[in-house]
Order: C-alpha cells, then sequence, then structure tokens
C-alpha cells in the first residue's frame, strides 16, 4: 500500500491554464482573446528534491504556483500535490504544504507578528504547545525574537521575509512552495534566508520548489532547474547540463609573474591580454578540455603566479536558451 510518504511530492502530466483576454479591436467591437499561460507543462518532484522553476516575466512561474496549490483551476490536464487533486483537496491540502509569495503576505498586517502565529497554529488546528515549540526552534535558526512584538507593517522587507517563511513552516509541512521570496532583499539578507532554506532541508527534508529570477537562489539553493518558456518546458536538469545545453564557456584567468606573449592554447580562445601582458584570459568548452588541462599548456611557456576559474554567466545561458528554443509569443488565438 502507497502511502503519502511515498508518493512524489508533484506530479504535473499535460498541464495547461488558459485566460480570456478582451481587446479593443475598432470603434465599436472588442476582439475575445485566448491565452495560454501554461501550454502542456508536465513535471515530476521527488520528496525531499529542491527543484528551481526559471523563466522570464510571463513564462507562467507564478500561474503554475497556483495551479499547484489549488487557487486556480486547470483548463486541462493532471496535477497531484503530495498526492492530492489541489482544487478538489485544498484544505486538506493546506495542512501538507507552505505557501510563501514574495509579494503578498499571509501576516496580518496590523497585528504583532507573534499573534499572527498564534493565528495561524490555531487555523492548522496544532495545540499551543506544538505551535510555541516550533515557532521556537524557527526563532532561533531565523532570528525572530527581535521583532515578534513588532506591528507586521512596521517591519523591514527582510524581517517580513523572515516571518512569511517562519509562517510557513509553522505547521512542519513537507512540501514548501517559495514564488520569489527573496525579491527585494539585500544581500545579506537574502543569503541569511537562504542558510536557513538549506538548513531546513538538510534537516527535516523538506521538498522544496522554488520560483525566482534570482540565480543566486538557484546556485544555492536547487539541486535541478526547470526553465520555462511562455507556458512550456524548455530544460529539465541540472544547471551544469543547461550550460552545456547552451554551448557556454568557462573562463580561465591566469596572472603571470613576467609579461610573456601569451600561449595559443589547444582547445580554448584567448580572449584578451590586460594589466600590462600580466592577465591572461581562455576560455573554453567543459566539453572540449578541462581548467587543468589548459593551465597546463599556458604553464609550459609562462610563470604562472596566479589564476580563477569564471563560470557562465546564468543569466546570459537563460538568454541563449530563450533564443535558441525558438519564438512561441503566438501561442493565443483571436476570434471577433
Amino acid at each position: 500500500m502507497t502511502t503519502h510518504q511515498d508518493q512524489d511530492a508533484l506530479e504535473v502530466e499535460d498541464l495547461v491554464r488558459e485566460y480570456v483576454v478582451r481587446e479593443k479591436a475598432g470603434r465599436f467591437r472588442r476582439r475575445r482573446r485566448v491565452v495560454r499561460a501554461v501550454d502542456g507543462l508536465s513535471l515530476r518532484v521527488r520528496r525531499g528534491e529542491s527543484v528551481g522553476l526559471i523563466g522570464a516575466n510571463g513564462a507562467g512561474k507564478s500561474t503554475t504556483v497556483k495551479l499547484l496549490t489549488g487557487i486556480l483551476v486547470p483548463t486541462s490536464g493532471t496535477v497531484r500535490t503530495c498526492g492530492l487533486d489541489p482544487v478538489t483537496h485544498r484544505r486538506e491540502l493546506a495542512r501538507r504544504i507552505g505557501v510563501v509569495f514574495g509579494q503578498r503576505s499571509q501576516l496580518w498586517w496590523d497585528l504583532p507578528l507573534h499573534e499572527s502565529f498564534r493565528l495561524l497554529g490555531a487555523i492548522h488546528h496544532l495545540p499551543a504547545s506544538a505551535w510555541r515549540a516550533r515557532l521556537a526552534d524557527l526563532d532561533e535558526r531565523l532570528g525572530l525574537s527581535e521583532f515578534l512584538s513588532t506591528p507586521v507593517r512596521q517591519l523591514s522587507l527582510g524581517q517580513r521575509m523572515r516571518g512569511e517563511v517562519a509562517a510557513a513552516l509553522l505547521h512542519s509541512p513537507g512540501l514548501l512552495l517559495l514564488d520569489e521570496p527573496t525579491i527585494g532583499l539585500d544581500v545579506l539578507s537574502s543569503e541569511r534566508l537562504r542558510r536557513f532554506l538549506r538548513a531546513e532541508r538538510a534537516e527535516r527534508g523538506t521538498t522544496l520548489l522554488l520560483t525566482t529570477h534570482d540565480m543566486g537562489d538557484v546556485q544555492r539553493l536547487c539541486d535541478r532547474v526547470l526553465v520555462v518558456d511562455h507556458g512550456r518546458a524548455a530544460y529539465d536538469g541540472d544547471l551544469p547540463g543547461l550550460v552545456r545545453r547552451v554551448g557556454a564557456r568557462r573562463v580561465l584567468v591566469v596572472d603571470q609573474r613576467e609579461p610573456v606573449p601569451a600561449p595559443q592554447v589547444a582547445g580554448a580562445e584567448l580572449l584578451g591580454v590586460s594589466e600590462g601582458g600580466l592577465r591572461l584570459r581562455y576560455a573554453f568548452s567543459a566539453e572540449e578540455t578541462t581548467a587543468a588541462e589548459v593551465l597546463a599548456q599556458v604553464s609550459r611557456r609562462a610563470d604562472v603566479g596566479d589564476l580563477s576559474v569564471e563560470e557562465p554567466d546564468i543569466a546570459d545561458v537563460l538568454r541563449t536558451l530563450y533564443a535558441t528554443s525558438g519564438d512561441r509569443s503566438g501561442s493565443g488565438r483571436s476570434e471577433a
């Protein structure tokens, strides 16, 4: 017998969500246009995985999260979140998942933060001893105590986001969905939140699904990425695989002790020479050679003092992927 502990956290097959948009088509006419925000998306997320759902604005990321949580009803296709249909079993599902929307709050705006946790404990039917013990644990790791008595409206953005994440995890869900959780946060606040999420996953086996524009979130939190382009899956795999797919190159930066003419290196391209001839930059594909092989060739003709390797910029990788996947903007259809 299969229990919900044995099931995948998310199972999505051929998911479609359409919207009807009415546009002006003349002085006295309006045109009805059907837009597909999600267009035949399929994905599977195992329990304990951490998956980044990434894409450009309008790619369908937030709509997908709303479909997974039962906020929106699919036009067609099937969704199982924690083994449940999120529309017909929305109340039961709420006990198994936590959701953080970076631009929307689940906290009570005029109440002290602590009161929001008390109310959420009641909503989830948690005994007072249970939610207080969980809050104490979250407080220790997220540093909430300094502003628990402060009304939510008076919190800084970083403080509020820590409160939002704690609220989503108060009932210890197995699946946490985060929609742009670090949007607007400074570098230190973002990194603190990432460290907490890594620890939460390691200690409790929490499954994470993260939508974000911040590639730092993806690189530090996700084992796997699903790139969405106009509601369709353009790539599903790990980050190194994404880099290989678009042919992005790594760069070896070599600092010489004495300037000598830059040697030619098999399998690598010399991008430039700077710092009075002391710094050399070589681009290479991980499919063709390695940083060690490039360095070995340079070292035969130059006295190397220092080196570093620059990884491909993920934002550039995504732009290349979209460019090679073709223009899919014509996913709507119009009717007079």
